[in-house]
């Protein structure tokens, strides 16, 4: 007789992240395939969306880094763990991850890690704690940047284990990000709360305000524009909260009013329905000065048929199709995002039409959520046959 699958999976907090909406997806996906879904997290805005008959949802601190509430949140998983008899305990990130390879030791259970980023390291300690992402039964790096990461920076830890290392490549809802499915009364509610000219030529830079995502460059690429060519028409929006960081959201808007961008670049803090705001756009740029380990970006604004400018870093390499999905541009190169800018401007309705048909044709084909799902479903039954 075959085990029931009970999964729990635990990450830090449900927000809008890519990591966070995987975990929100695979978690009702489980109920579909008849399995007991369970995840522990801290808190989050994806939390009122889950449907609690078909997710059980528990809340602990596991978003701390304090060694005392990690050894907490083990002992208390650990009872979680066996009175609800899970026997796959998936971690989405470093800190819970401690907790849950204690709990699969107490347990014996199947322990699973998604490994999301590249989790930066300047000294031997540091890199310890991060090697607690590669010390599950099963490893999923979420595109084959990330593999090529834990290869090249955790071979120790992986080489002649009996530890599996597999690519899942992270996928998003298609039918979600759909431009056929957005009510155009949502898109003139957005519009018209944040005053944008859909008679412009809208470029969308979305992701939260930090300095690695670029939002510096996407700036003086726009003041780089403006000297080459007239940009009356053209609004630029830079969407995403600043999570804190107010100084960096101070540079921002200093540099926009040091370049008299006022009226050109606008600063919005963010969409509850990101669909909405790929509709408006006739262009996404994702200009990340740090690899980015998937590129979620990348993939809505190709689901949405909407052509995406990126860095040519890390997953966007991957997601995007050069010259035919979407354009990669020099990473760091204001110069070379201005002259991608200009290039897309220039192009006629059709052309733009086909490059985001091809755009969707290449998110269904391998970035669709089912697919990981299905994909990761799999790799757990595996592991309880082969326990």
């Amino acid at each position: 007789m075959k085990k029931k699958i009970k999964v729990l999976q635990v990450i830090p907090r449900l927000g809008m992240g890519g990591a966070e909406t995987g975990c929100y997806d695979l978690a009702h996906y489980l109920d579909e395939q008849k399995c007991k879904s369970f995840i522990i997290t801290s808190g989050g805005q994806l939390l009122k969306y889950i449907n609690k008959k078909k997710v059980k949802v528990f809340k602990l601190p596991v978003h701390s880094k304090n060694p005392i509430l990690i050894l907490l949140n083990a002992i208390i998983i650990t009872f979680i763990v066996l009175i609800y008899n899970i026997n796959i305990i998936h971690a989405r990130s470093r800190a819970p991850a401690w907790s849950c390879l204690l709990v699969a030791k107490i347990t014996r259970r199947k322990f699973v890690t998604t490994f999301h980023g590249t989790y930066n390291f300047s000294n031997n300690i540091k890199k310890f704690y991060n090697s607690i992402m590669v010390r599950s039964n099963l490893v999923i790096a979420g595109s084959n940047f990330i593999f090529s990461h834990i290869n090249q920076n955790y071979e120790k830890y992986v080489v002649n284990t009996k530890r599996k290392l597999l690519v899942i490549f992270r996928g998003i809802n298609t039918s979600y990000f759909h431009n056929k499915k957005i009510m155009p009364i949502k898109v003139d509610k957005f519009s018209r709360e944040h005053k944008i000219d859909r008679n412009k030529f809208i470029i969308l830079m979305p992701g939260r305000l930090t300095p690695w995502k670029g939002q510096k460059v996407f700036i003086e690429a726009i003041k780089t524009l403006s000297k080459k060519e007239d940009i009356s028409s053209l609004e630029a929006i830079i969407l995403g909260s600043e999570q804190g960081r107010n100084i960096y959201k101070k540079q921002l808007v200093a540099l926009v009013q040091q370049y008299r961008l006022n009226k050109i670049i606008k600063f919005i803090d963010q969409c509850e329905e990101m669909p909405i705001a790929y509709m408006i756009s006739n262009v996404v740029v994702s200009s990340s000065i740090e690899p980015e380990a998937f590129g979620r970006v990348a993939v809505e604004a190709q689901s949405m048929e909407v052509p995406i400018i990126a860095s040519n870093l890390g997953g966007s390499k991957e997601t995007i199709i050069n010259n035919k999905t979407g354009f990669l541009f020099e990473s760091g190169n204001q110069n070379a995002l201005a002259e991608s800018i200009a290039m897309v401007m220039k192009k006629d309705y059709n052309s733009l039409k086909s490059i985001g048909f091809e755009g969707r044709k290449n998110v269904l084909k391998k970035f669709d959520v089912d697919k990981m799902c299905q994909t990761t479903f799999t790799e757990y039954k595996k592991l309880i046959e082969s326990s």
